[in-house]
């Protein structure tokens, strides 16, 4: 197992690396945006980078996509997520949040890098899940209609999976 995560579109025109402290692929995101940006099964899964470590190949070929979030009472805002992906195949690769700076999340999809098996998954945003998707929900796996309480940093942290 390895610490650097390399990945890239299906195109090829862009290709990108990190360092990654929280490799395991645990998170199984349902809501609508991560479904219908990157999404194959009904959810999404993303990984924890470290930013400051992030190179990128093909940045010509990068899109930036800024999401409007509705809340409660109709009010929509424009999400400080930049979902990034390939402007030539569409292929989603990372978020960056500025309200995080540290912090870089690679799909799982994105990757070619091979990653490990958790060792149980979580299943977060089941509120906004598509009415045909049926989880697959482990004997160990945890389910959240909205965010879990546990980081992605303390989910692996707690498991001994952490990598310094």
């Amino acid at each position: 197992m390895t610490d650097l995560l390399k990945g890239s579109c299906r195109c090829g025109a862009v290709s990108y690396q990190l360092q990654s402290h929280s490799p395991y692929p645990y998170q199984l995101c349902y809501c609508s945006i991560c479904r219908k940006t990157a999404g194959g099964g009904g959810f999404a899964i993303n990984i924890m980078g470290n930013a400051k470590t992030l190179d990128v190949s093909g940045r010509e070929a990068l899109g930036v996509y800024r999401t409007e979030i509705e809340r409660d009472g109709g009010h929509c805002e424009t999400s400080t997520g930049e979902r990034n992906y390939c402007t030539r195949c569409g292929s989603a690769l990372w978020l960056y949040d500025p309200q995080w700076p540290d912090l870089i999340h690679p799909h799982a999809s994105s990757l070619d890098t091979d990653l490990p098996t958790p060792p149980s998954r979580v299943h977060l945003m089941l509120k906004y899940k598509a009415s045909w998707v049926e989880p697959d929900v482990g004997p160990e796996d945890q389910c959240f209609e909205e965010y879990p309480d546990q980081s992605i940093e303390d989910w692996h942290r707690t498991r001994g999976l952490w990598i310094d």
